[in-house]
């Protein structure tokens, strides 16, 4: 980690020695022109007294002065330009209204008020974060400055890593502010910016950001791990002291000239490892880690055998990133295995230059003076490719609702790859549909979509990919999108990218075809719904549209969701009934195997006989855990419980993982009436559809009528809600035969 504050030389007076510190940047960059730099931070520094000076204020500790200094520091460790360090000193006085842009202009060349002014742009992120400044700006001019933001980041990459420097040194400075601002920034850098450090692959400065945020947005955790992670810290470094020494007499004999350290895992990346696996502390085996770094990329792979011939391998705990890189450009082999002393060991092994590139990122590509990068790899242009794209959507959705959670989902671990028929792998979120496969690849594949392949096999639409799988898109030659597809009950699409291309569709539409189709759409699923009859008008008000027509347009371009439409027109014509004056029925969310106790569930085992300790009589929200007993069963108790701790330290193969039963959940009894062409099979699919949303049959009663050969059918279900009946009765209607599946509300 880069620490600026422990390096930077002062004066007797307490004033920073300038000489001393342009010697330190000059000593981590050396092709940097000193006599510009010290200008630059003369200039600063003479703006930053004489607004003190007007303002009768001389600041003590933290400066605007101070801070520019600091950033330009960080950005000379990842070996940036001349004209990013000239700005980086000079932004903190244009942001605190000290320093003028055209006075940057005159002195300095466009070039760096350039970056000044994309760099202040890119405050438009705060401001969409922060609701409250967010009303006084206005939904329009937020969109207008994001769209800005954006474009000065694709534009020049330099604007988004002098406010990555500039955020690194926000919330190291936010350890002496008050609580309230130490959340906002920490929100806003792990929302934000980590994400978009991760995206350009700088890892030590993703790293620095996720762990300072994780500190203030959980510090019980936090410092938990920390500690837990000190405490072992004097064994951890011996083990590791002797396990580099041994593999470094290994590959030297192999005629390898390695660099190996031990690697420290950041401390949110291990709480985020045990939050998803379910894993203790002791269970998380890369906190013991060594990186080897080796010149060639042929050394990486002899490495690998090597290090699989000292130790035995842990089978499915093998990643190849060399032969296939991460999204974000990151190349290395990962391996883990069982070490000296039988204590599992991570390793990872890379050349010089991967390394370089994994921790600086795109700025491992830069050359100074000017921004070519190596035509030797396109990882630079596929990040610039990758925030293009961001723009271009919200371009078309015309919105800024979903750039956080666009960010962190295009960086959570939690992804799916899948190959094209030519053999192209293709990653998405996790539940990506093959239509977010089409519109992944390309726009056009996804508006003319008419089915899919999986393997060689036809499958719907809204299936769900699983990793490895080899998908084809069946097209037709004048095809469009169908407004079912923007449906969240059916399905058909998952990503905000495929959202945002469909809406954008029909927004190129005839105006009048959208409130028609908008119109066709809410009537049918009112009908279905069998809600009483709703004034348009008042409901297009309560969706803060002008009129019924506005609204009708708005939902037919899929600017408005159906589900919320209808959510608001139930509000409208019966505010105080809810879903029905019935009595709820509480049921339990899933059909779990009891023990004697209901509310206990053993992991992993069906029926076992259970019963509270009498020492510890835990009550249900208590951590817990079993004890297998002889001949009674598993005896329950509180985790922190003595008699539970002293069985786990003299008989832990007795222990055993139990958690509280399901918590039940308000169903609601509801009547559908389905009319269908008459079919052998008709009353198994509907049971089919029934039973894959785990809904609870109270009531079935079925008529055919031999005449016009149809079917009646009606059936009462328990249902959580109005979305869950929505989803139920467009998925039955989905189904062969069927003429129509609507409600059936009580007289």
């Amino acid at each position: 980690m880069v620490q600026v504050r422990a390096v930077q030389p002062i004066n007797t007076d307490g004033s920073i020695n300038l000489d001393g510190w342009l010697d330190h940047v000059l000593g981590m960059d050396p092709p940097l022109d000193r006599a510009a730099l010290k200008e630059a931070c003369e200039f600063a520094r003479e703006a930053e007294q004489q607004a003190n000076a007007a303002q009768n204020l001389w600041s003590e500790g933290t400066s605007s002065y101070q801070i520019g200094l600091e950033i330009a520091e960080i950005l000379a460790d990842l070996k940036l330009d001349q004209d990013s360090l000239v700005a980086a000193v000079i932004y903190r006085g244009v942001r605190e209204g000290k320093i003028q842009l055209a006075d940057v202009h005159q002195r300095f060349g466009p070039v760096v008020a350039k970056l000044i002014e994309g760099v202040l742009r890119m405050a438009a992120i705060s401001a969409s974060l922060n609701p409250r400044e967010s009303l006084v700006l206005g939904s329009q001019a937020q969109v207008e400055n994001l769209r800005k933001m954006l474009v000065a980041m694709v534009d020049d990459v330099r604007v988004a890593l002098i406010k990555l420097a500039e955020r690194t040194c926000a919330i190291r400075a936010v350890k002496l502010a008050d609580d309230e601002k130490r959340q906002r920034v920490a929100r806003e850098v792990f929302d934000i910016y980590a994400p978009l450090a991760h995206r350009l692959g700088i890892g030590h400065i993703k790293w620095e950001l996720e762990d300072l945020s994780f500190r203030y947005l959980e510090p019980e955790q936090y410092k938990q791990i920390a500690q837990l992670l000190h405490e072992r810290r004097l064994d951890r470094e011996q083990y590791i002291t002797n396990v580099v020494q041994q593999l470094k007499d290994e590959l030297t004999a192999a005629g390898i000239q390695p660099e190996i350290d031990g690697r420290a895992k950041h401390i949110y990346s291990i709480w985020r490892k045990m939050q998803k696996k379910g894993l203790q502390f002791s269970q998380i085996y890369d906190v013991r880690a060594l990186r080897v770094l080796v010149p060639e990329v042929r050394d990486c792979y002899t490495t690998l055998g090597i290090v699989h011939t000292l130790w035995r391998h842990i089978p499915k705990e093998f990643d190849d990133y060399i032969a296939n890189p991460k999204e974000n450009g990151y190349r290395s082999l990962h391996t883990a295995v069982i070490g000296p002393e039988g204590k599992v060991l991570e390793v990872q092994i890379r050349t010089h230059a991967m390394h370089e590139e994994a921790e600086l990122g795109v700025c491992a590509h830069w050359r100074y003076k000017g921004t070519d990068v190596n035509s030797g790899s396109d990882h630079y242009e596929e990040k610039i490719a990758w925030l293009r794209q961001v723009l271009e959507w919200h371009e078309e959705l015309g919105d800024i609702g979903g750039l956080a959670d666009q960010l962190r989902v295009d960086i959570e671990p939690d992804r799916v790859y899948v190959f094209t028929p030519d053999g192209h792998a293709i990653d998405l979120p996790k539940g990506a549909t093959p239509l977010d496969f089409a519109y992944r690849v390309h726009t056009e594949i996804g508006h003319n979509c008419r089915g899919a392949k999986v393997n060689g096999r036809i499958v719907p639409l809204n299936y769900s990919l699983q990793t490895g799988e080899q998908v084809e898109i069946i097209t037709s030659k004048h095809g469009s999108p169908s407004r079912d597809w923007l449906n969240p009950n059916l399905g058909y699409i998952t990503t905000s990218r495929s959202r945002a291309k469909i809406v954008h569709w029909f927004k190129l539409q005839a105006r009048d075809q959208n409130v028609a189709a908008g119109k066709a759409l809410l009537e049918r699923e009112l009908s279905r719904l069998d809600l009483p009859p709703v004034d348009f008008d008042k409901l297009a008000e309560k969706a803060n549209l002008k009129n019924a027509e506005d609204m009708f347009a708005a939902l037919g371009a899929g600017d408005l969701r159906l589900a919320h439409l209808v959510n608001m027109a139930q509000q409208l014509v019966e505010p105080e009934r809810g879903y029905d004056q019935l009595e709820l029925i509480p049921r339990r969310s899933a059909p779990h195997k009891p023990g004697k106790r209901g509310d206990v569930q053993i992991q992993g085992v069906g029926n076992l006989l259970t019963q509270m300790a009498g020492c510890c009589q835990p009550l249900p929200g208590d951590p817990i855990v079993g004890y297998i007993t002889l001949g009674r069963g598993v005896t329950i108790h509180r985790q922190d419980c003595p008699t539970a701790l002293q069985q786990t330290a003299r008989e832990p193969e007795r222990m055993i993982q139990v958690s509280w039963g399901p918590v039940p959940v308000q169903t609601y009894p509801v009547e559908i009436v389905i009319k269908a062409y008459d079919r052998s099979g008709l009353l198994r699919d509907v049971s089919q559809v029934l039973l894959n949303d785990r809904i609870n049959v109270l009531a079935v009663n079925t008529r055919s009528n031999k005449e016009d050969n149809t079917a009646s059918m009606s059936i009462t279900v328990e249902i959580p809600g109005l979305d869950a009946l929505g989803r139920l009765l467009a998925r039955i209607g989905q189904l062969p035969n069927i003429i129509e599946a609507r409600r059936q509300r009580a007289n």
